[in-house]
């Protein structure tokens, strides 16, 4: 039985519980995109609904779709592949004017249907495998349609997303009941990035959304996309000016420490906690700027050779495009220390479990490209590995290798 199989008849239990509990969700007051009330935006990321044909994809109970109509003035197609969902929703919503329930696969459904305005998925997009439902949506949305989908992060097991395309077992959770297994897509901001970036999407921002109670662990993404316009049949291009471009970019380097307390963190003047690092000069090989940065800012040597690059993260403020390359060190010689003339001091180390608020971008965007489990918020930034295996992990050592 495929993973999809296995979440249908799962969905199907689930639904038949709830219809034995006669439990139907209130039409909510604001459309919200995780289980807690008042995180995060509402239905207004979905951009100007009214009269417009929107798809609500794994529908549930149809409350979400009902709201629309009713608060948004949307026209709702709200599309259900288990028939004990299907059922709660037409038993409570049957007839409210603006939605029409579906029963169906969405992937089977969209090519059958006229191409919609504006599509959403609340927390319903991970139990299908994303090489066929992103396809499908692409085919099912008009060019520039908005597509904004929240999805699990991290697990009430503490569990964070996999960086490779394949489904892993969760848990339905319904009280009183025995928990259902289900198999679901939990995948890092940057692989959803690329998935969505090859069926046709260009992704305006991913979000984490947190637990109101911060002793709960679990974070939800929210993906924010817009289906592309297909290319022409020919590409055109022009020819190159006589003028010099005008600097539009910044190279910079971060490097991870981790020591046995933590991962090395440093406070810049302005109150941002920092990796150390900073700009590649002119003939400098990145890895010879990672140990002359460290030297310089921290007074800890190491080689070049002891450094493995990790990728580049490419983001940009304003007209300036950031380039910043990760790195590992895994071996040096010294203790930290605050160096004369620095913008950045206080050398600390941080247990990876209790990092401090308040990290530069840079830094946070490095740590979560090395470690993606780790519960950081930072803007969205594409990530290129260098290489295929995991980076070693940094290590401690009173003197070089």
């Amino acid at each position: 039985m495929s993973g999809e199989d296995v979440n249908a008849d799962a969905w199907t239990v689930y639904g038949r519980r709830q219809l034995n509990r006669k439990y139907a969700p209130p039409v909510p007051e604001q459309l919200t995109w995780t289980p807690w009330e008042g995180i995060g935006p509402g239905a207004e990321i979905l951009g100007e609904i009214t009269g417009k044909h929107v798809l609500d994809v794994g529908s549930g109970a149809g409350h979400h779709a009902v709201h629309l109509a009713r608060a948004h003035g949307a026209r709702v197609t709200a599309i259900e592949l288990s028939p004990t969902q299907h059922q709660r929703a037409t038993e409570a919503h049957a007839g409210v004017p603006g939605v029409q329930f579906v029963l169906g696969d969405v992937v089977d459904y969209l090519p059958t249907a006229e191409p919609f305005d504006a599509a959403y998925a609340i927390g319903s997009l991970a139990f299908t495998d994303p090489h066929r439902a992103l396809p499908a949506l692409r085919h099912g949305l008009r060019p520039g349609a908005p597509l904004v989908v929240s999805i699990l992060h991290t697990d009430l097991d503490d569990r964070g997303p996999s960086t490779t395309v394949a489904p892993r077992e969760q848990l339905i959770r319904l009280r009183d009941e025995p928990p259902l297994p289900v198999q679901m897509w939990v995948l890092a901001p940057q692989l959803w990035e690329e998935l969505l970036k090859k069926y046709g999407f260009g992704v305006e921002a991913i979000d984490l959304l947190r637990h109101p109670d911060e002793n709960v662990p679990v974070v939800q993404q929210l993906i924010r996309a817009r289906r592309l316009p297909a290319r022409s049949a020919r590409v055109s291009s022009r020819p190159r000016t006589p003028e010099p471009p005008s600097p539009h970019a910044a190279i910079g380097v971060g490097a991870i420490l981790l020591g046995d307390q933590g991962v090395l963190l440093g406070r810049h003047r302005h109150g941002t906690l920092e990796l150390p690092g900073g700009t590649v000069e002119a003939g400098e090989s990145l890895e010879t700027t990672v140990t002359r940065e460290l030297a310089e800012e921290t007074g800890l040597i190491a080689r070049p050779d002891d450094v493995t690059l990790l990728g580049t993260l490419v983001d940009h403020v304003d007209d300036v495009v950031r380039v910043t390359v990760g790195a590992v060190v895994g071996a040096w010689q010294g203790r930290p220390a605050t160096q004369p003339d620095e913008s950045v001091g206080n050398w600390a180390w941080y247990p990876l479990d209790q990092l401090p608020d308040g990290l530069f971008v840079c830094s946070a965007q490095i740590l979560t490209a090395w470690r993606p489990d780790l519960p950081i918020d930072h803007a969205p930034a594409r990530f290129t590995p260098y290489a295929s295996h995991q980076a070693p992990t940094a290590t401690a050592t009173d003197g070089l290798a």
